[in-house]
């Protein structure tokens, strides 16, 4: 391209010194489009996240968080209005208030999986521990109680995001984090990915006590001992009821993972590689 571009100003051939100042400006003319192109290429790969919450100041709080981190938002007040730009526009990811003025979050998601499988994170001010899992198992990616850190949230965006092999530029990173569940005693929280879990009291020292013994096999009477100490009402089978529901929690941050073990007649164990 640089000699078909030279030939054009045959009148300077002979004289070395003005060809090879045309050489540098043309040089520099070719590096500066590459340069555009490759910011156009930026902007055109920034991930656009869709969301669907009836109260302003959440919605703009989200919003400056997403733009911040240089995610692209959009905000809408309505379920169908959702549903309506779902079907026109490319969204990478929905964060979805479970409280709408025209229909519940849950029949928007219920909607949405008939013709999208785009990632869905619900917002609530409900704690209930039967509504999150209920959201999971309609097809949400993850659950977050009001009142929460804008920030947190981002990060479980990039969370999912990630999982799914996007990144906020558009570029695939390949690995997830390399510490998967990070244990937080003083703040009694877990991460997983990053991301932190949404866990009742049981989940939480549960969870705790299945990572405190990592490869050990812990029968259902030790998880009786050592996490409902003291609820002498309680039933074995209780354990079993929320490692269902801790595996709901953490497919839904990285559905490929099953990192809490089921060993027939003796009980669980968690694997942390």
């Amino acid at each position: 391209m640089l000699s078909a571009m030279l030939t054009q100003h045959g009148e300077y051939a002979a004289e070395p010194m003005r060809a090879a100042i045309i050489k540098t400006k043309i040089r520099r003319a070719l590096a500066d489009g590459k340069h555009r192109t490759s910011k156009q290429r930026e902007r055109m790969t920034v991930q656009s996240i869709l969301i669907v919450e009836d109260e302003a100041a959440i919605a703009d709080g989200i919003a400056y968080a997403l733009r911040t981190e240089g995610f692209s938002a959009q905000h809408v007040m309505l379920g169908e209005a959702a549903l309506a730009t779902l079907r026109q526009e490319p969204i990478q990811l929905v964060i979805l208030d479970v409280g709408l003025p025209d229909m519940s979050g849950f029949e928007v998601c219920r909607r949405l999986r008939q013709f999208s499988d785009v990632p869905v994170i619900f917002l609530t001010a409900r704690s209930d521990e039967i509504d999150r899992v209920v959201g999971l198992e309609i097809g949400a990616d993850d659950y977050v109680t009001k009142p929460f850190s804008p920030r947190e949230l981002v990060a479980r965006v990039r969370v999912i995001l990630r999982r799914l092999g996007k990144s906020a530029n558009g570029v695939s990173p390949g690995a997830k984090p390399p510490s998967t569940f990070e244990l937080r005693s003083k703040e009694a929280r877990i991460a997983y990915h990053g991301a932190l879990l949404e866990l009742t009291r049981y989940e939480y020292l549960l969870l705790k006590t299945l990572l405190e013994h990592p490869g050990h096999v812990l029968s259902r009477a030790q998880l009786m001992d050592r996490v409902w100490a003291g609820a002498e009402d309680t039933l074995e089978r209780t354990v079993d009821a929320h490692v269902k529901s801790l595996r709901a929690k953490l497919r839904a941050i990285d559905a490929a993972a099953d990192p809490i073990q089921t060993h027939r007649g003796m009980g669980y164990s968690i694997k942390l590689a």
